[in-house]
């Protein structure tokens, strides 16, 4: 996973920062190589820091999702559940899941991903009523099936890269095959790695027939034996990677793409995959996921009182805040998708393009644009900016500024 200045300044804001970093190497530029390990063209980096104060940093989901756990007791998080069903009122939203049980609160947020639960239960609610918009009912569209791992420590000298402290990311581009294959290093000695396989329509429709049915390690060791002989920039081949990878933990998922336009009902609300499906090329939509949390937060924190009017007008601030955002980060997400791992004509076309006739400056003046965005806690200290690129004015906290002021006049 890759993150930059739009969402480090949340990390430094509560703290957490060092210790994010700590887990985390910098990297100076994202290569796009042929299968004979030529350079088509590579995203230079090296602005990041001197732009916008952070470096871009990559990390493995694993170590960031242990990093917060550790900050949440154990006691307010219930595993195992699934969502059957919810109701909510003027009182309350309840949710029923699978094995009876049954939980209440004064909102609910749904953030269970691409298939949520909490989403499919809202728009039944909302489509019994006639009001669910057309593009709500669609589904996504699924463009590339994608297999990921990460080795253990490999040994330096085999892999001289390893040896460096600035990560090497570089992403290939299959010759006459529906394939491209990405390898990052990682702390540790580690290398991240992971394989999109592009759908053409007719797979596209086989796959979502046999969506349940081919979704096992059986299916996982037909594609491995596909992939394997795939050379990588470290020396040798892909397979070599895979087989440092502990088989329980390689995992394969659709990359879909899908905007929904309802964000939230009564007292219920959705962030991140539930509401936006992005690829994964770029980091947009982990990125566009955390700053969906952070803006609802701040949103939830100046709610006046319980009621349903003061929450419907708190999801209605979150969504008319976040909507634009995503929307931009979507479209992102589409060209750098095309850009990084499309496989098309028009793909490949885009990519000589981008690599040969955009002149640097207006990728730098395009970078700083895109990272000028980077919501945090309104209610918290803020968060000092010291790149040369602006950072966009955030909209103050309502109850964190009426409570300054009662502070300062006592």
């Amino acid at each position: 996973m890759t993150v930059n200045a739009t969402i480090l300044p949340i990390f430094e804001q509560l703290g957490m920062l060092e210790e994010l970093l700590s887990l985390s190497m910098s990297f100076e530029s994202l290569d796009i190589c042929n299968e004979n390990m030529e350079k088509i063209m590579s995203l230079d980096m090296r602005e990041s820091r001197p732009t916008t104060g952070y470096d871009s940093i990559v990390f493995t989901r694993a170590e960031l999702h242990n990093l917060l756990s550790s900050k949440v007791p154990s006691s307010k998080i219930t595993m195992g559940k699934k969502i059957m069903s919810l109701e909510q009122n003027h009182l309350g939203v309840m949710i029923r899941a699978s094995d009876g049980e049954t939980f209440h609160g004064d909102i609910l947020v749904g953030a269970d991903g691409a298939y949520s639960g909490v989403r499919q239960a809202m728009y039944k609610k909302i489509e019994k009523k006639g009001k669910l918009p057309d593009n709500d009912k669609e589904d996504f569209h699924v463009g590339f099936i994608c297999m990921v791992g990460t080795t253990g420590p490999l040994d330096p000298e085999r892999y001289p890269d390893l040896k460096s402290d600035i990560a090497k990311f570089t992403q290939v581009v299959g010759k006459n095959k529906p394939y491209s294959w990405t390898v990052i290093s990682i702390p540790g000695h580690r290398v991240s790695w992971s394989v999109k396989l592009q759908l053409d329509s007719a797979a596209h429709a086989k796959s979502m027939m046999f969506r349940n049915s081919e979704w096992g390690p059986e299916s996982n060791e037909d594609m491995i034996k596909d992939i394997y002989n795939f050379p990588i920039p470290f020396g040798g081949v892909l397979g070599h990677l895979i087989d440092a990878t502990p088989r329980e933990l390689i995992s394969k998922v659709y990359l879909e793409e899908g905007l929904f336009d309802t964000w939230h009902h009564g007292r219920t609300c959705l962030i991140g995959d539930a509401c936006h499906k992005m690829l994964p090329s770029a980091g947009q939509g982990a990125i566009s996921a955390m700053q969906d949390a952070i803006v609802l937060v701040n949103c939830i924190y100046d709610i006046e009182e319980n009621t349903p009017q003061a929450i419907k007008s708190a999801f209605e601030e979150y969504q008319s805040l976040r909507y634009p955002r995503a929307k931009q980060q979507f479209e992102m997400s589409k060209m750098m998708g095309k850009l990084l791992i499309g496989q098309s004509i028009m793909d490949r076309f885009a990519r000589h393009i981008f690599a040969n006739y955009v002149p640097r400056s207006i990728l730098l003046r395009n970078f700083a644009k895109s990272v000028a965005n980077r919501p945090v806690a309104a209610f918290l200290p803020p968060v000092e900016n010291r790149g040369s690129a602006s950072v966009e004015p955030q909209q103050p906290s309502k109850r964190h500024l009426r409570e300054r002021a009662l502070t300062s006049a006592v």
